[in-house]
This record gives structure tokens, C-alpha cells and sequence, in this order.
């Protein structure tokens, strides 16, 4: 802005090239970039040119009003707010008028749906001649968002939604059984091999390329990674997150659940009732370590243990101690754990989905066996939850931050207890034993979930 121009702490403002004639806009001198309210943001175009395609809903009093804008990407960086969360937006550059005064500023996008403002006007785009008033308002003139009634939106066309299944196992039953139910739903499932993407990392235009190709933009994406590939499947996570795709479960979530020390810190910081466990690497004094878990019964599990591998139970307290040398000689880590007792070789699996359990099942362990696990003959019927159960396991999924778990817990003499919570967990067994489409549910909360643009007015930049 090259003319001498006074600014309030509130303004309105247009941007003629999204298609947006009247803005209103928090001034904050604060803040040095310009921001805006974007919803169900898509990237697409040429590596070289990339664009990105979002919708806006610009009143706030009347979010029916909707529109689509389009506009180069010009930058990605990462955004700190004034909350301390830092996140990673799309810049794009674009038109602004206030009052006679035109200037091309950027703008970055994230969804200010919580805001007062749609719309947050950073010093960047003041220019050197640009006067803050802070205790005025308004000072340039007012528009009004009754400029939006010549802008008729189209009635919204629902989309198939592209979905990548991430999995290394396509042909297992939770694979398929979710790749299934998409298609049927008339999704676009792609099954894709974990350990077959290699990425491009770039800040305007980052790609995933499998088998020779790029990748094309998903709206969603079901992470079903095994514990083999946690670190690589989380980086191949994040860059879909990178590239505007909306995953079922984040990555950093899945790696808390299956960090088991991360995981039970996590649990036991919000007062999530867990059996009592110890963890080691190599401790010098064996017995203080055992004594920590109680004085019967101890269970001994390996860090990286799945599907009940690596997974001992010692009687006694010195078999216990017994089994800490031999575990300290294998150069892990550890845990130490209660054994509950009157659990009787049961367990309960609890599928949470989106903040609410959706099925749950007991499962029973051989004679003469303590672990329930399926894969190891255990055998599993629906069950009908206490309170107390369905909401300590809708607390361990939501203090992991995952959408999508299964929860497994233990009915102790005290109440429930979180044994573990299992970020890919698997689908057979419940669905057999319940007879409840789960598998349906995840596609129905995803859809939820993701917004689909469909076919409004869509101003090019």
C-alpha cells in the first residue's frame, strides 16, 4: 500500500480474485502474516504450478453461504499462533482492496471456523504508510456480505471420496473387509504397500511416488501399519498429511500407541487406571525392579511385542527374577507388569471410533493359557459394557489422539484397567463375534469426517 492509509483494529475488505467482495478482518499488528478461513483444503495442478482449491464459508452467522475459491501456491510454512500451536498452511498470494487502496499480499490458510473473524490482516500487509488506531473501528469504509447475493452457489454434488488403504497385508480380512465396504459405499479405494512409497520432500508441491508413479491427491487415508514399519509408516503419514490428505488415525497417535512406555505415561498422566507396571532396559537390581510390579504374580512383556508374542508370565517371584536376567541379556526393553488375577485369562476388546465404542467383545484364553489373544486360540463373544468401561475406553483412544483403536482392558477386583490400546487393530474376530458391520462404521466416520468440495461456484484466482 503505497498511499497513506488508517486502519482500526476491525476492517472490511474484499478479495476480488478469490470471488470474496466483503471481508471482515481482525487487524492484529501482532501477527505477520495475513490469514484466512479455509475449510476442506485440496492441493492439485503441476509440480511446477501447483494450486490449491478450498472452500469458505465467509459470514459467520450464516454458515450456508459457501463458496469455492482457487488460487496458485505460492509457499508452505509453518505457522505459529498466538496458542502456541504451530502448524503447517499453504500461502497463497492474492488481491486485497481496502477502501481505494489495492495491494497483493499473502495469505495463509486454516480454518478460523471457531473465530469471530474469517479473516486475521497481519502487518505484512499494511505497507509503510499504514496507520494502526486501536481503539477505532471501521475506520475505512463498510461493506456488507448482502454483495454475496448475486453469488448464487450451486446445490452441493456429492463425490466418490479417494481413499489410500495403507497396509503391507492386502489380501488379510481387515484389508479387505475395508477396501470392500468403501468401494461398496461408492468410494475409490486404492490398497497401497507401505514399504513401496519413496517421497518427494518439497515445501510448495510434496509428492509420494509408488512403483514408478505419482501419487494422486487422497481425501483420506486408512493407516493399517504394522508394527515392523511404525517409523517409515509414520513418514509416509505425515507426507500424505503434507499433501491435504485427512488420515483416519495421525501419525504421531500411532506412534504413541505403540511406543508402550510413551503410551502408558500418556495413560497414567490422565489418571487412566492401569495395571502396575514397571520398565526397564538393563537394571542392576533385579528385584527392586520386580518388587515394583507387587509381590504375586508378574507379567514380562517385551517393548515390541504384538499379538501376545514376547509375552511371559512368571508365577512366582523368582521365576520373575529369573526372567529379568534372561531379558537383560537380550539388550531390550522391557516391562514389568501386575498380573490381575481374577481377570482369569479374559480380556475386553473395545473398538472406538470417532469418541464412542462401537462393539466390544470378551475375550477367553485357552486352559492353562493367560493370553486372550485370538492369534493365539483364544476364543471371543459379544459382551455388553459397564459404564465404567465404555468410558475408560473412549479416554485411553482420546489421550492417544486416535480416531480409530482398539482398546483392551481387564475386569479387575478394582474396576476396568487398560492393558493396551492398539492402533490397527484387527477386525475378524469382532465383527464374527458381534455380527456389527465395523467395518462400515469406519467408512461412515470418515465420511463424516472429510468434506467433500462437490460442485459449487468455484472462483479461479
Amino acid at each position: 500500500m503505497s498511499d497513506a492509509l488508517e486502519l482500526g483494529w476491525e476492517e472490511w475488505l474484499a478479495l476480488p480474485a478469490l470471488g470474496l467482495p466483503a471481508i471482515k478482518a481482525k487487524v492484529d499488528t501482532g501477527a505477520k502474516t495475513s490469514a484466512l478461513h479455509a475449510e476442506v483444503i485440496e492441493s492439485f495442478g503441476d509440480t511446477g504450478s501447483p494450486k490449491v482449491r478450498f472452500l469458505i464459508r465467509p459470514d459467520p452467522d450464516h454458515p450456508k453461504l459457501e463458496l469455492v475459491c482457487t488460487a496458485p501456491v505460492v509457499d508452505r510454512r509453518d505457522v505459529t499462533s498466538s496458542n502456541g500451536q504451530t502448524e503447517l498452511r499453504y500461502v497463497i498470494a492474492t488481491e486485497m482492496q481496502i477502501g481505494s487502496v489495492r495491494r497483493t499480499i499473502e495469505i495463509t490458510l486454516t480454518n478460523r471456523e471457531t473465530m469471530s473473524y474469517r479473516m486475521l490482516l497481519g502487518r505484512s500487509a499494511f505497507g509503510d504508510h499504514t496507520t494502526v488506531i486501536p481503539d477505532r473501528s471501521f475506520i475505512q469504509p463498510k461493506l456488507s456480505f448482502a454483495l454475496y447475493q448475486s453469488i448464487k452457489p450451486l446445490k452441493p454434488k456429492t463425490r466418490p471420496l479417494r481413499m489410500a488403504l495403507l497396509t503391507r497385508e492386502p489380501d488379510n480380512y481387515s484389508s479387505m473387509r475395508l477396501a470392500e465396504t468403501g468401494r461398496e459405499r461408492g468410494h475409490i479405494v486404492d490398497v497401497i504397500n507401505t514399504s513401496r512409497c519413496y517421497m518427494k520432500i518439497e515445501a510448495r508441491a510434496p509428492e509420494i511416488h509408488y512403483d514408478g508413479k505419482t501419487l494422486p491427491f487422497y481425501d483420506a487415508v486408512i493407516p493399517r501399519i504394522g508394527a515392523s514399519m511404525t517409523n517409515y509408516g509414520m513418514a509416509v503419514l505425515r507426507q500424505f498429511e503434507a499433501m491435504g490428505a485427512w488420515c483416519l488415525n495421525p501419525p504421531s497417535s500411532i506412534g504413541a500407541s505403540r511406543d508402550k512406555l510413551l503410551a502408558h505415561q500418556l495413560l497414567s498422566q490422565a489418571g487412566i487406571a492401569m495395571p502396575v507396571t514397571a520398565f526397564a532396559h538393563s537394571p542392576k537390581d533385579t528385584k527392586d525392579l520386580v518388587g515394583l510390579a507387587g509381590t504375586g504374580p508378574v507379567v514380562l512383556k517385551l517393548l515390541e511385542s504384538t499379538q501376545g508374542r514376547g509375552v511371559v508370565l512368571a508365577e512366582s517371584k523368582k521365576a520373575a527374577e529369573s526372567l529379568v536376567d534372561a531379558f537383560r541379556g537380550l539388550d531390550a526393553n522391557f516391562l514389568v507388569q501386575e498380573f490381575v488375577k481374577e481377570a482369569a485369562g479374559a480380556d475386553v476388546r473395545c473398538l472406538v471410533i470417532g469418541g464412542r465404542v462401537v462393539a466390544a467383545m470378551k475375550r477367553q484364553a485357552q486352559e492353562g493359557e493367560f493370553r486372550s489373544n485370538l492369534h493365539r486360540g483364544g476364543e471371543a463373544m459379544a459382551i455388553s459394557l459397564t459404564p465404567d468401561e465404555r468410558k475408560i475406553a473412549v479416554a485411553a483412544a482420546k489421550r492417544l489422539g486416535l480416531n480409530f483403536a482398539g482398546v483392551d482392558i481387564l475386569q479387575s477386583k478394582n474396576g476396568p484397567v487398560v492393558l493396551e490400546v492398539n492402533s490397527s487393530p484387527g477386525l475378524e474376530g469382532i465383527e464374527k463375534a458381534t455380527g456389527k458391520n465395523v467395518t462400515g462404521k469406519v467408512i461412515r466416520f470418515i465420511e463424516q469426517k472429510v468434506r467433500t468440495l462437490g460442485k459449487r461456484r468455484e472462483i479461479n484466482a
